[in-house]
C-alpha cells in the first residue's frame, strides 16, 4: 500500500488496528516510533545496480496500556514527516516486534490494516541457476502391477 493510500484511509477510519499474519491483532496501545524514509541501494546477483525506496513505520508496544494513537494523530505525523524528511509516495514497509523484526507489507480489510508476510526473491531470475522443483509422488499412489516395466513410471 502507497502511502498517499494509507493516508485516505486514516481520513476515513476512527480507530487504527492491526492483524499481523497469523490472524493475531496488534495490542490497541501500540505506538508508532518512527516513520521513515527508506533508501535502499543494493547490487542483486545478476550484477544489476537497484534503487529501491519505501515509507517505513515501526510498530512498538510496552507497558503504557492506556496509550492509543489515533488516525488523526498518525495523519498529523505523516504530514510532519513528509513535510522534515521529504517522504516519497512509496510503499510502506512494516517494521513489528516478534521473536526478531519482522517487516511486513500492508493492506486492509473491513477496515483492519493487515500485515502481510514478505519474502526473498532472486531478481536476476535470468541470471540464475535454480534447480527446478520436482514433482513428488507418494509410493501408496502408484499402482504395482506384475507388468510394471523400466522408465513406465510405476516403479
Amino acid at each position: 500500500m502507497k502511502l498517499s493510500h494509507f493516508k485516505i484511509l486514516l481520513e476515513q477510519l476512527s480507530e487504527l488496528d492491526f492483524i499481523l499474519p497469523n490472524g493475531h491483532k496488534v495490542p490497541s496501545h501500540f505506538h508508532i516510533t518512527e516513520i521513515s524514509q527508506v533508501n535502499k541501494k543494493f547490487i542483486d546477483c545478476g550484477g544489476k545496480i537497484r534503487n529501491e525506496k519505501a515509507v517505513g513505520f515501526q510498530l512498538w508496544e510496552n507497558a503504557d496500556l492506556n496509550h492509543r494513537i489515533s488516525p488523526k494523530k498518525l495523519l498529523n505525523i505523516i504530514n510532519q514527516a513528509q513535510r522534515k524528511l521529504d517522504l516519497q509516495d512509496a510503499e510502506i514497509e512494516v517494521e513489528y516486534q516478534g521473536d526478531t523484526i519482522g517487516k511486513y507489507n500492508l493492506s486492509i480489510e473491513n477496515g483492519i490494516f493487515q500485515l502481510l508476510k514478505t519474502q526473498t526473491a532472486c531478481l536476476a531470475e535470468d541470471q540464475c541457476v535454480t534447480t527446478p522443483e520436482k514433482t513428488k509422488i507418494k509410493l501408496s499412489d502408484i499402482s504395482v502391477s506384475n507388468n510394471c516395466t523400466p522408465g513406465s513410471g510405476c516403479c
